[in-house]
């Protein structure tokens, strides 16, 4: 028998439905009444058409009248609206624009009327300044004012993606923008500490943003409209962009009998069938069931639409199929940032009272050697049991392959060891041979065996200082961009020297820059006895959390745009400045990118070393701490910072030599460096002759280089077979001296490790991971070094002791006694002994 199928609205749900329909019966009549002009277009699409990205309008316009009726013999009514539902009967009322008002009989009705924006009834909210997105004649609307050029300021009521995604496109069109959220934060579904990153970018990006404060008002004067916040602000512009949500478009079915929800939702079960026989729903009017804890959940999503259009029309033509639940992945661009979520958050784990456990972790999008690789932030959620209940990912590149991964794990109902166990494409330039999905299920398992106890930035607040040690187990070069109050110094590769400085009746908290070699310190010290845990995210969770949100006051002058980096009042007009002065400036580029922190500061000294004063230096990094670390190194070397922005993922930094007074950047450098110390030098004492501290040692000394010290080493005893020679040297020695050197290692590359050796394995894993890594090798640090001026002093008097002859060592290094080592301590800020 052939049936008769009415199906109200199109884009998603409906659409879907009828396509698919027609592909399983040919013989069916299929309707469609659509009350827009638009069968299909693409509502996501509508932001970026308006910040022109999408400058074509005509491709967010998806399928056509024409298109269904001629490829799927579908009648498609669009400008009709349904206005009511006669079950009883099967009929439904509709009010045409072409045809008047007319009833419709059917044997099967399928309700896909979606969402309508929440517009609620406040003082001046009539004003045509205000607008509206959801449709394409919404969007023409906001783009035509947009395009005349008399929008300079836009106010953008509502965090949520619409609302994000307008402000970013309007600051694409050079307006500049206030975004108001009523919410703590931006992005709900995102927890706070994702949330900030998201506000931060939007911030430095130019961005004003209010957040907690609830819009109480709009008034309107001549060719602005000022909006009235709860807290008493009062915000004006030329155009306002209402985004505080959406609602379903259900009031048509409300007097029908079909259940409704107490938001107006439509109640369907697992078939997408109402609780009226051959009545089905689907796409954003329906609430749906979260498929982690199975609680009624309002998810409007358009992959979520789209299949459930999928098995309404499997139900209709006999083939039995079922919705299991949404997931809630979703994914937005925030300028130079990609943010993505899936299943649920912490916030909502919490207010359902579920035990759950989380991780952070800041991996690479592919193999740090390979040029590219950017960091992403990434925080996993899963039950004690170790099933994975959600996930949350920022970064440049790579965030939509990571999420993709975790929502189909969660689908499958995977757990972290599934995590694990994931075997995932590899090659350099896609992912890293242990990818972020393996790395979170390693750090979970890692606490499942208890070889690791985690501690969170939260739980700072807690730290008692007469019951624990907080200890930073980053480099010297690292902790000069700032470290946790109250934290003590010692770099991981001392700190199984410095054991004797911790007390054992005392729980030792440490971290590092991302967790990664708190966990290896945290190892050392289990191992030794102390009772230790270790900061998940590290000094990277600890830097961002909590970062306040900016209301930016705009100049008159300000005509938006789109500035990275410094004050964003005057970052432009430093930039232009720096251009216009430097036409006939030397200009020299420098590309550090894929090198590891210190690298990229250390290549910066060098070339800054060969440099004149006035020259500029145009710098490329890929490492995000140089965004901060190339700021703290001007001001420290007393040259100027000219500009520094990001850019998808790369840190772009100006410099030039010396200081420019014709900048307030310039001026800052000067009163900055006016309250440093004049003593300005760093000693080390190298005793040792293991491997891992002489990395360790150069290391340190190229950073304190990098950041304008006078660096002297001073090699004594074992530490002088760091500089010996790799070949074998004649010279004039006695039998003991023979010996002895014969019993020593020659040169760098014969040296064994202070723990681990293994025979020779150990240094040879560990020169692997180096290399692996783009850190440095121990001989190109010695170079580097030297290079940039670090003094490299062989003591005198242990050369003797030990039979080493001057000719046995490497090209660049000093001879000297403990007087001269002396001297150059007294003008060292510190001094430290390997």
């Amino acid at each position: 028998m052939k049936k008769k199928v009415l199906i109200v609205g199109g884009v998603a749900g409906g659409a879907s439905t009828a396509a698919r329909l027609r592909r399983l019966d040919e013989e069916a009549e299929i309707i469609i009444f659509e009350k827009g002009d638009y069968i299909s277009f693409a509502n996501c699409g509508l932001p970026y058409h308006i910040g022109e990205v999408i400058k074509d309008r005509g491709k967010l316009i998806l399928q056509s009248p024409e298109k269904m009726r001629d490829r799927f013999e579908i009648d498609v009514r669009v400008n009709s609206e349904v206005t009511g539902i006669d079950t009883e009967n099967k009929r439904i009322k509709v009010r045409s624009k072409n045809d008047g008002s007319y009833e419709e009989e059917y044997d099967y009705l399928v309700l896909a009327p979606g969402a309508k924006p929440i517009t609620p009834k406040l003082p001046g909210c009539d004003s045509e300044k205000i607008h509206i997105l959801r449709t394409i004649n919404d969007m023409d609307l906001i783009k035509d004012a947009v395009d005349k050029g008399d929008v300079r300021n836009a106010i953008v009521i509502g965090g949520g993606f619409i609302g994000i995604e307008v402000a970013e496109n309007l600051k694409h069109r050079g307006i500049n923008v206030n975004l108001i959220e009523a919410a703590p934060h931006i992005l709900a579904p995102f927890d706070s500490e994702m949330s900030e990153l998201l506000e931060m970018e939007m911030n430095d990006n130019g961005v004003s943003i209010i957040l907690n404060d609830r819009v109480e008002a709009f008034e309107e004067n001549n060719d602005t409209i000022s909006v009235k916040l709860n807290s008493g602000k009062s915000v004006t512009s030329d155009i306002v962009i209402s985004a505080i949500g959406v609602m379903p478009d259900t009031d048509f079915i409300k007097k029908s009998g079909i259940e409704l929800g107490e938001r107006g939702h439509i109640i369907v079960n697992k078939n997408m069938r109402t609780n009226i026989e051959n009545i089905y729903a689907a796409g954003d009017a329906v609430a749906v069931s979260d498929f982690i804890n199975g609680k009624v959940a309002y998810i409007p999503l358009a992959g979520p639409a789209n299949r459930q259009g999928r098995i309404i029309a499997d139900n209709i033509s006999g083939i039995k199929s079922e919705y299991k639940g949404t997931l809630g992945t979703s994914i937005i661009k925030v300028f130079d940032l990609v943010a993505a979520s899936t299943g649920n958050n912490e916030r909502t784990l919490n207010n359902l009272g579920v035990n759950y456990k989380k991780v952070y972790l800041y991996p690479m999008t592919h193999a740090g050697y390979y040029p590219g690789a950017k960091q992403l932030s990434i925080k996993v959620l899963y039950d004690v049991e170790g099933k994975v209940l959600g996930a949350q990912c920022v970064g440049v590149d790579g965030v939509d392959k990571f999420i993709d991964v975790i929502a189909t794990v969660i689908k499958l109902k995977g757990t972290m060891e599934d995590l694990r166990e994931l075997e995932l494409a590899y090659a350099p330039p896609f992912l890293s041979a242990k990818s972020p999905a393996n790395m979170a299920g390693f750090i979970a398992d890692n606490e499942e065996k208890r070889l690791t106890n985690l501690f969170f930035v939260e739980d700072l607040k807690d730290f008692d200082k007469d019951k624990a040690i907080l200890v930073d187990l980053r480099d010297s070069i690292e902790v000069e961009g700032g470290m946790i109050e109250g934290a003590v110094h010692i770099p991981l590769n001392n700190l199984r020297s410095r054991l004797n400085e911790l007390d054992r009746n005392k729980e030792i908290w440490v971290y590092c820059a991302v967790g990664v070699r708190g966990w290896i310190g945290e190892r050392i010290l289990k191992g030794r006895g102390f009772k230790t845990k270790n900061l998940s995210g590290g000094y990277k969770a600890y830097k961002t959390f909590g970062y306040k949100a900016k209301e930016i006051t705009f100049d008159d002058s300000d005509k938006g745009g789109n500035e990275n980096g410094l004050d964003r009042g005057c970052a432009r007009q430093h930039q232009e400045i720096a251009i216009e002065d430097n036409r006939e400036r030397k200009v020299r580029e420098l590309d550090a990118e894929g090198l590891c922190c210190p690298g990229p500061l250390m290549q910066v000294k060098m070339m800054m070393d060969m440099m004149e004063d006035g020259e500029m230096l145009n710098v490329r990094a890929s490492d995000p701490g140089f965004f901060k670390d190339i700021e703290a190194f001007t001001k420290r070397t007393k040259n100027t910072l000219v500009s520094v922005e990001k850019d998808k993922g790369i840190v772009k930094a100006s410099i030039i030599k010396g200081i420019e007074g014709n900048t307030e950047i310039a001026v800052d450098s000067k009163n900055n460096n006016s309250t440093l110390e004049e003593k300005n030098g760093q000693t080390l004492v190298v005793f040792s002759g293991d491997l891992d501290k002489a990395i360790a040692s150069f290391i340190i000394a190229n950073g304190a280089a990098a950041m304008g010290k006078k660096v002297t080493m001073f090699f004594t005893f074992w530490g002088l077979n760091i500089l010996r020679k790799d070949e074998k040297i004649d010279s004039d020695k006695n039998l003991i001296e023979k010996v002895f050197g014969k019993m020593m290692p020659r040169g760098s590359k014969k040296l064994s490790l202070s723990k681990m050796n293994m025979a020779g394995i150990g240094p040879k894993m560990i020169r692997g991971i180096m290399k692996n890594k783009n850190v440095q090798s121990l001989e190109e640090l010695i170079e580097a070094a030297i290079d940039s001026g670090v003094e490299v002093v062989a003591c005198t008097m242990s050369m003797d002791v030990m039979g080493i002859k001057e000719e046995e060592l490497i090209d660049g290094v000093k001879l000297g006694g403990v007087g001269y080592y002396l001297g150059e301590a007294e003008e060292s800020t510190s001094n430290l002994f390997i």
